[in-house]
């Protein structure tokens, strides 16, 4: 979870604990009477937190290597104040609310910098507390810039006469039937009858449509009434899309092809294929010559009775107008759909009633809303702007950050003369680029867009509204994308040597890691169990703030891959093997949402990153369940999510892996479903808190076997500023702000075996 930083006041009580670790380290860290508050007096008779936590220790009644940690700022504790007084007197172990996580050590170039870190294991070292490392994969707090620059596009080669090159079909017209339109290739050698192969190649039509591979032994004396070969094997039809987007069929053999069939019957345009490999499993032999087509023999290639034409063709393809687009960025919030415009002033207006069609790629750095009115700018009906009021609003359509052919068909209500185009909820700084864009009235071919497709690096005629998006062309398509091969093996090497630089820095001295941390979603999969967050199933405003590195490395590589690294950097910089614990750390297990769905799903793709069958098997050592909890005044909700901790307890005792509350803080909510501020707390639901933290410490003892208890960790020290990140606002700490000690700090006491002082108070 993400820890913003909390701005920690000085009161007077800390203050004088302060003084006092100049001359003892770190003292401890004691309330004091402020504002007559008698109900605190008992919170005097308690023991800084740790103590009891020896007490239970000594007594046999924990894990002799239980942890009770504090998440805090690093850059703080590494100051030697307050904060280094309040960890090294209260707590074993500390996490580093963003220190030791990948945007905080990689820059936008890639160069990483733990000079933050390493001060923070060494005074960690000096003051005796252990460090738990937070975190080591990850999809938030991600450099996006520097790991999307590693997967980019490669920079086309310069060759004479252009571009990169590939082979081009044209239908006559649409067919009724997959087999009416047909590529082939014939084959140098035969397939081996049996044996294993994988082809893949990259595909893009002028329009949507299927395309389905089928290879066909055409010598084989089995023939068809039209004397054809019947020995044909029928794989998977796919999607060709207006985008280059790479197929791939894996099979076996069931003929001894010599020739390799694509069909795409149904489309009415061109198709375009590129790159086309078939290979031998274990061999990296290429059996289509000239794949690539960086020569213009093409020979071997064919069509079918219906004879759609072909030929070599140059150009990247990602544009289909050029290289050009016309980008739209913004410079403030947007909350309304038309807060953010761009706008273009037709060369001549549309006649009322007439029929047109407007198409156009569009994309956008987030999932967003895109919205087409065309205007009758010059109208004398206006609005109390001063704007026209004869807008003819055509629907919205969802765009993301791929490029999407949209397209409106429309009757023109007025005689528009400007085009007006929509983004306005996208946030200060994202963008939207356009490009091809047609506007044709029915029964004509001319585009009343000039310039549509952006190849003369022009924005005549465009402009944009009052909120004022700043916009200009932009050149695209110029490189060559790289494979999925390629962008796994790239990012396998970044996170190796970032695990390995975090290894490095902290030298052996951080024993446990959250090795992998919220890897599941919230949506459920196929097979009943929720999927790993990627950016096709997260939260838009997720994903533009994200890397999800299980989008090119795979949902068990990824984690398997972490795992590993960690393992052998670990040892490789004077780490003890025996003494490192991993753990997967997640969020929301309690299951009061979910009916435990994501725990189960957890405990699931556990088994499957574990397979013991596996070729490099992995172990992972624990779980942490993050607990950012509510206290609720409304009782029976209460009591529901008290029953569901503790299934949560037993559920995760029955894994046999350590068991560690990784972020525990808690935020209140009244009777009535408000959330309260720790300025608005009354007495009775301070007590609430009190008992609630009791009861979660008391039923992790109870729950967890001695062997799988690891430790629980604090997330938030003292209440959450209103100004902040995290919980603003909330009642989460067992201090307050001033670093007086709260109810909450009892009843976290008690759960660590403390008596119950309040019952003594006077």
């Amino acid at each position: 979870m993400n820890m913003k930083r909390i701005n920690f006041g000085l009161g007077l009580v800390a203050l004088l604990a302060l003084s006092s670790c100049a001359d003892d380290k770190f003292s401890e860290f004691r309330t004091d009477l402020t504002q007559n508050k008698k109900d605190y007096l008992y919170l005097n008779n308690y023991e800084p937190l740790k103590k009891y936590v020896q007490d239970l220790k000594d007594a046999g009644k924990c894990n002799p290597d239980f942890k009770l940690g504090v998440a805090l700022t690093a850059s703080e504790f590494n100051e030697q104040g307050i904060v280094y007084c309040l960890a090294g007197s209260n707590f074993d172990e500390m996490t580093a609310g963003n220190a030791m996580k990948y945007a905080s050590c990689v820059d936008n170039k890639g160069v990483m910098n733990f000079d933050n870190v390493s001060s923070f294991v060494a005074n960690a070292k000096d003051a005796g507390l252990t460090i738990y490392g937070h975190t080591l994969a990850w999809h938030s707090q991600q450099n996006n810039k520097y790991l999307n620059g590693l997967i980019a596009d490669r920079p086309a080669p310069e060759e004479p006469g252009g571009d990169n090159m590939y082979i081009r079909y044209t239908t006559a017209a649409a067919g009724a039937n997959p087999w009416d339109n047909q590529a082939n290739y014939k084959l140098s050698e035969p397939l081996e009858k049996g044996a294993s192969y994988t082809l893949t190649m990259k595909v893009k039509a002028s329009e949507d449509c299927d395309i389905a591979f089928w290879p066909i032994w055409n010598a084989s004396p089995n023939k068809n009434q039209w004397g054809g070969s019947n020995d044909v094997q029928y794989l998977d039809t796919y999607k060709a899309t207006t985008e280059w987007t790479t197929l791939t069929w894996k099979f076996n053999a069931a003929f001894t092809h010599d020739m390799l069939q694509f069909c795409f019957g149904k489309l009415g345009g061109t198709i375009d294929f590129d790159d086309v490999k078939l290979v031998k499993d274990g061999s990296d032999d290429n059996l289509v010559a000239n794949g690539d087509f960086t020569t213009d023999n093409i020979s071997a290639w064919g069509s079918n009775w219906k004879g759609p034409s072909f030929a070599i063709k140059q150009g990247s393809g990602t544009s289909a107008g050029g290289n050009f687009c016309i980008t739209y960025t913004t410079t403030k919030d947007g909350a309304n759909l038309w807060d953010h415009q761009a706008t273009y002033k037709l060369p001549k207006s549309l006649v009322q009633g007439a029929k047109y069609v407007l198409s156009m790629k569009v994309k956008s750095t987030s999932k967003t809303q895109f919205a087409f009115w065309p205007i009758w700018s010059a109208s004398p009906n206006k609005n109390q702007w001063g704007g026209s009021n004869d807008v003819q609003y055509c629907e919205s359509k969802d765009i993301s950050s791929k490029w999407t052919t949209v397209k409106w068909e429309f009757e023109a209500q007025f005689t528009h003369d400007l085009l007006q185009f929509c983004f306005g909820t996208l946030k200060n700084g994202e963008s939207v680029s356009m490009d091809d864009i047609t506007l044709v009235k029915e029964g004509t071919e001319e585009n009343l867009v000039e310039d549509g497709d952006f190849a003369q690096n022009a924005t005549a005629g465009w402009g944009s509204n009052w909120q004022g998006p700043n916009f200009k062309c932009e050149k695209i398509g110029s490189g060559i994308p790289l494979t999925d091969k390629e962008k796994k093996e790239v990012l396998t090497t970044a996170l190796d040597k970032w695990i390995d630089g975090m290894m490095e820095a902290t030298d052996g001295y951080v024993t446990s890691w959250d090795v992998v941390n919220e890897a599941i979603s919230g949506k459920a999969g196929a097979d009943g169990f929720n999927e790993l967050q990627h950016a096709t199933n997260a939260p838009a405003s997720d994903v533009a703030n994200s890397f999800y590195w299980q989008d090119y490395l795979g949902d068990i590589d990824y984690v398997r891959t972490a795992v590993r690294d960690a393992r052998k950097s670990f040892a490789e910089h004077n780490g003890d093997p025996s003494k490192l614990k991993l753990f997967i750390n997640d969020y929301n297990l309690e299951g009061y949402w979910d009916k435990h769905a994501k725990l189960k799903s957890l405990i699931h793709w556990i088994g499957l990153w574990e397979d013991p069958n596996a070729e490099e098997p992995v172990v992972i050592d624990g779980i942490g369940t993050q607990m950012h909890v509510t206290c609720y005044g409304d009782a029976t909700k209460q009591a529901k999510l008290q029953s569901d901790i503790e299934e949560m307890f037993k559920s995760l005792a029955k894994t046999g892996k350590l068991i560690k509350i990784s972020e525990l803080d808690m935020a209140y909510e009244d009777e009535a479903g408000t959330s309260v501020t720790f300025d608005k707390m009354t007495e009775e639901q301070h007590k609430q808190m009190r008992s609630f933290y009791t009861f979660i410490i008391q039923k992790y003892f109870e729950l967890i076997p001695q062997a799988q208890q690891y430790g629980i960790t604090q997330w938030c020290a003292t209440d959450s500023p209103k100004d902040s990140g995290w919980r603003a606002g909330c009642p989460t700490g067992l201090w307050d702000s001033n670093y007086l000690r709260k109810h909450t700090y009892a009843g976290f006491a008690v759960g660590l075996g403390a008596p119950e002082y309040w019952k003594e108070a006077k």
